[in-house]
């Protein structure tokens, strides 16, 4: 009796089964295949990125002196109605309402943009730190004063920091900062405990790396995902933010805002 014989060369035909390399590559671009595919599906999405990229020329055009320069002349009569000439019609004392609203959409990206690179910096570096010595006296400070942030109410503690640096350019743009960085080192926190157990950080120890350099080189890249997400939710909010306090009379004071343009616009009724 015979054993069958097994055929230790494949022909042509047998699937050729790709390297770990490769599949790995494969998976990553399938997934990101998939994502743009929903995207590109999704019509809230698209109109979403949409708006926001008008918004992001605007800006830009400003910021390049291609539109928005004439905010501050006294260019035509007082409550002129909305025309070629003045497509929102003008204020009390004569001045482009429209160019108003360009020039302001270039103050609020600009404290979106700070705010939110700031409170992220400071959030991502401050929850690292817990995180990496959870536990420690460091951790409990960070915790205590994320704690004691977190109990006031949100727009009152920044109007009362932005009125005690009343005069100073960039209050507004601290007292933001004070507040929104919690919620990132949180969230940070939580992801660089389940971090700093994982073999690539035991193995930078072992090799005597400094702490700072394993928590800034190798665990904070790690929380990107978090720090990406949460810098386009405080840029949001910090747009939302400036409107109420310029409305308040606690942001921007030398210029135009659409906070402030609001709160000119109930005086001049």
């Amino acid at each position: 009796m015979t054993t069958p014989q097994q055929d230790i060369n494949p022909g042509v035909d047998a699937p050729v089964q790709p390297a770990g390399g490769e599949l790995e590559t494969a998976q990553r671009a399938s997934l990101w295949s998939k994502a743009l595919y929903k995207f590109r599906h999704d019509r809230l999405g698209l109109l979403g990125l949409a708006i926001v990229v008008v918004y992001l020329l605007i800006a830009l055009g400003v910021w390049l002196g291609l539109w928005g320069q004439g905010w501050s002349e006294v260019s035509g009569p007082m409550w002129a109605d909305p025309s070629a000439e003045y497509r929102f019609g003008t204020n009390v004392i004569g001045q482009d309402i429209f160019e108003r609203c360009i020039y302001s959409t270039r103050v609020a990206f600009e404290v979106g943009l700070v705010v939110a690179v700031l409170s992220t910096l400071v959030g991502g570096l401050l929850g690292a730190m817990a995180g990496y010595f959870n536990g420690s006296w460091i951790d409990e400070i960070v915790l205590w004063l994320k704690g004691v942030l977190d109990s006031i109410p949100f727009y009152l503690f920044v109007a009362a920091i932005a009125f005690a640096l009343q005069g100073y350019a960039y209050a507004m743009h601290i007292a933001m900062v004070a507040t929104f960085w919690t919620t990132t080192g949180r969230l940070v926190r939580g992801e660089v405990i389940k971090l700093r157990s994982l073999e690539f950080v035991e193995a930078a120890r072992a090799l005597g790396v400094a702490e700072l350099t394993i928590i800034v080189r190798h665990v904070i890249p790690n929380t990107l995902h978090i720090l990406l997400v949460q810098a386009t939710i405080v840029f949001v909010a910090a747009i939302k933010s400036e409107v109420i306090l310029s409305f308040l009379g606690l942001g921007v004071k030398d210029g135009v805002s659409w906070g402030l343009m609001i709160a000119e616009s109930t005086q001049e009724v």
